[in-house]
């Protein structure tokens, strides 16, 4: 499931799971610091008075957009696991990268933006967004422990940071054929894997 597709159908819940979502998706198109608690709320369908019930700042929200997205990295994962070949999870993981070319061409990746825009405010939300993308590693490194692979982490690392640049990359370019190309080197280089 891609993350617009896990924003939509979080969307369908309750107020509360809807400004989570909303916070998540907004945050992701806007930014951080051009977001504000009313886009929010618009964007979940909540009268703005009522998000203060459930979140009393914009950092709260933060936190929740965070935990959709740990949430969401969560059911990527668990899909994945479905998969009886830890190469293949790796390389299906790729191809829902290069099915999100599109919109990582318009806003970057949906979570590598936010933790680099959280790394520059003060609050400690950042440390939150490294926790997020550490489960992203662990389990990526899980996936080449499995492989028998030499150095997991360094390998886990390596598939991260490719994915996050060619994102920088066809985000600052509006080129989702960087995306595309590059997920496809990724694949080789994951079947030359020993």
């Amino acid at each position: 499931m891609t993350d617009s597709e896990l924003f939509r159908a979080r969307g369908k819940a309750g107020k509360r799971e809807r400004l989570m979502a909303a916070s998540a998706r907004v945050l992701y198109e806007r930014g951080v610091e051009r977001t504000t608690i009313a886009d929010i709320a618009r964007e979940a369908g909540v009268p703005v008075g009522n998000v203060y019930y459930y979140f009393k700042t914009k950092d709260e929200l933060i936190e929740a957009a965070l935990a959709e997205h740990a949430a969401g990295l969560a059911e990527t994962t668990a899909a994945l696991d479905e998969l009886s070949d830890p190469r293949e999870r790796l390389k299906t993981l790729v191809g829902e990268w290069i099915g999100q070319r599109d919109l990582a061409a318009r806003y970057g990746c949906p979570f590598g933006t936010l933790a680099t825009e959280l790394d520059k405010r003060e609050g400690g939300l950042d440390q939150e967004a490294a926790r997020v993308l550490r489960l992203l590693l662990d389990w990526t490194e899980s996936q080449f422990r499995a492989m028998g692979q030499h150095d997991p982490a360094g390998l886990a690392i390596s598939l991260i940071a490719a994915y996050q640049g060619m994102s920088v990359l066809t985000n600052v370019l509006r080129d989702p054929t960087i995306m595309s190309r590059e997920g496809e080197r990724l694949n080789a280089w994951l079947d030359s894997l020993g």
